[in-house]
């Protein structure tokens, strides 16, 4: 593996995220695609094209592993498991995201059979009320009927694929409800829950104005800024019941495990994966959300090899690797230890 500081030529990468959507049918008042604004009404759907998808994924030789997913919810593209199904057949590995919505019993059995292997599905409370403050414009009773569609088909074509992890981001509202969560996850025979913390790269010299209200959520929500010792405190709770039920559960940092240490080596994505919006710009990694905060050109127009390989991405690496990261990196939760 090519490393941050290596002078070897740097080969394209055999990891990529690739964002189908850029748009959302839920209103989540920590995410930016509501003040982004892509696909809202009067403007064209923010759908990357098939055929867009394909040329692009064809630029990545060696790829072995592929993340279709990004700031937008990929189950709303309508061709979202033709794209499964054609980087599979290719021996890659697929994952992607959903918020579980846009589900019917005849999607569930095609996701099941498309070749997917991963499925985080979003759910950031088991209790009706948080869930719906936390994912605007949606119902937990019905994101759960379709987490029971999607698992009966799995067990009636018995088969283990695609993996189901659930996924929830931690903040003050829905603290206490961690311990639920995990037996809500073993209920329907998930055996992984993922919890991050909320939070935002977002500094002064790098927020635009629209991403404000955003800001003012997370500032308020995250955990960051709590009491370290009550917030261990439910974390423990929570594994002590995934313990009991064998339930896999990843938690996030509290604080940065080793706050003194060399933040360069907390961050490696730009060396070892590319992402890839809808529209096919490259941005150093999925954290950054947005194109309009940092891109380096656009891989579906200009090719895959010429903007990895550009003057502006190595600069950058050049800079993460440096004492002096670059100012988009440096408000980070990957880069800081906490994620």
């Amino acid at each position: 593996m090519i490393t941050p500081g290596s002078a070897a030529p740097l080969p394209l990468p055999g990891f990529v995220q690739i964002e189908p959507v850029g748009q959302c049918n839920l209103s989540c008042r920590m995410c930016p695609v509501v003040y982004r604004g892509d696909g809202d009404p009067g403007r064209p759907p923010a759908f990357m094209a098939y055929e867009t998808f394909c040329s692009v994924l064809d630029e990545f030789p060696d790829l072995r592993e592929l993340q279709l997913q990004g700031m937008g919810e990929p189950f709303l593209h309508p061709r979202l498991l033709d794209m499964v199904r054609h980087a599979a057949a290719r021996g890659i590995a697929v994952s992607t995201n959903t918020n579980l919505t846009a589900f019917s019993e005849r999607r569930a059995r095609e996701c099941v059979t498309s070749g997917l292997k991963r499925l985080h599905v979003s759910i950031d409370a088991a209790d009706p009320q948080a869930y719906a403050y936390i994912r605007t414009g949606s119902r937990l009773d019905r994101v759960l009927r379709n987490l029971a569609r999607l698992v009966a088909a799995k067990r009636d074509l018995e088969t283990c694929d695609p993996e189901i992890i659930l996924v929830a981001v931690a903040m003050r509202r829905n603290l206490d409800q961690l311990p639920d969560l995990v037996r809500l996850a073993h209920r329907y025979d998930v055996r992984s829950v993922a919890v991050q913390h909320l939070a935002h790269d977002f500094t002064e010299g790098t927020l635009p104005e629209k991403y404000r209200p955003m800001r003012g959520f997370v500032d308020g929500e995250t955990l960051l800024q709590a009491d370290a010792a009550e917030v261990e405190r439910r974390f423990s709770a929570a594994r002590s019941v995934a313990a009991d039920l064998g339930v896999d559960l990843r938690l996030p940092n509290v604080r940065p495990k080793d706050p003194d240490s060399h933040r360069r080596l907390r961050c490696d994505w730009p060396w070892r994966g590319a992402y890839v919006t809808y529209t096919g710009q490259a941005m150093p990694c999925c954290m950054i959300a947005t194109p309009d905060r940092y891109a380096f050109g656009n891989m579906a127009h200009d090719g895959v090899a010429r903007i990895w390989t550009s003057a502006e991405y190595e600069a950058f690496r050049k800079r993460l690797a440096s004492d002096d990261p670059p100012e988009i990196c440096r408000g980070c939760a990957i880069y800081n230890g906490t994620f």
